[in-house]
């Protein structure tokens, strides 16, 4: 079935528009705010195993680090793209990956991106 997801989750993308120009100490103006929610989400956990210790360490240390979001197609996505995700921000990480379109069927695929925590 293709995205949006009936049940799925609503995730805003936080973008900035183009600065419009600089204030009198030469300083970039903020853009405008472009920000948009994506409806039928899919929001899946996505966990790192440090390579600390032996393999029953491992196991035992996996740590949540972000999100993989599998969103509707038809809007762009940019890596310089913000994301909040069940109340967290969260930077897109590396490029937004465009599953096309399905062979079988031609219905149009999701767009699969990392959304990472912002820390600091």
């Amino acid at each position: 079935m293709p995205a949006p997801y009936p049940f799925g989750e609503t995730v805003r993308i936080l973008r900035t528009g183009a600065s419009p120009g600089r204030d009198p100490r030469g300083q970039p103006l903020p853009g405008p705010d472009e920000s948009f929610d994506l409806p039928g989400c899919v929001v899946t956990p996505r966990a790192e195993t440090p390579q600390v210790g032996g393999a029953e360490q491992q196991a035992r240390d996996t740590v949540i680090v972000g999100w993989t979001v599998y969103a509707p197609a038809g809007k762009p996505l940019r890596t310089t793209d913000q994301v909040m995700v069940r109340g967290m921000k969260c930077q897109i990480t590396g490029e937004p990956g465009d599953w096309g379109h399905s062979p079988f069927t031609g219905t149009r695929g999701v767009i699969q991106f990392a959304a990472d925590r912002v820390t600091g």
